[in-house]
């Protein structure tokens, strides 16, 4: 399955918008390098460009946040908070244990939560920064 940025996962904020291209990106060439039987070469350098890009995207969207007084600002940060928390404990097991069914299968997981945030919480963000 292929993560893709579409018109219901729009925000319509380009910078928002942008960060989420790169991050499914990242996903999808990590499960392509698996399908393809490589995924143990692509692990570390993809598991530390999610983490890096994670924590870059959250500290963007939270500038935004205080930037534009954002009453949802507590609740958001607290989700961002323990979704980086939750990421890095799921890509340690896939980098302890490599590309099996059940650590692609987690982080699978861990990506459904932020589709599920991004179509939600992040469309509301932008649509307050909007006005």
């Amino acid at each position: 399955m292929k993560y893709e940025l579409t018109d219901d996962l729009l925000t319509g904020n380009a910078l928002i918008d942008s960060e989420h291209r790169e991050l499914f990106a990242a996903v999808n060439n990590l499960m392509d390098a698996c399908a393809q039987g490589k995924g143990r070469d692509q692990i570390q350098k993809t598991v530390q460009f999610l983490e890096d890009y994670v924590a870059k995207h959250f500290r963007d969207e939270e500038g935004l946040q205080t930037k534009s007084n954002y009453p949802g600002y507590p609740a958001h940060k607290q989700f961002h908070d323990g979704y980086r928390r939750k990421l890095a404990e799921t890509t340690q097991v896939l980098t302890r244990e490599g590309p099996s069914v059940k650590a692609l299968g987690d982080l699978n997981g861990v990506v459904a939560i932020l589709v599920s945030h991004i179509r939600t919480e992040d469309k509301r963000l932008a649509r307050h920064i909007k006005g």
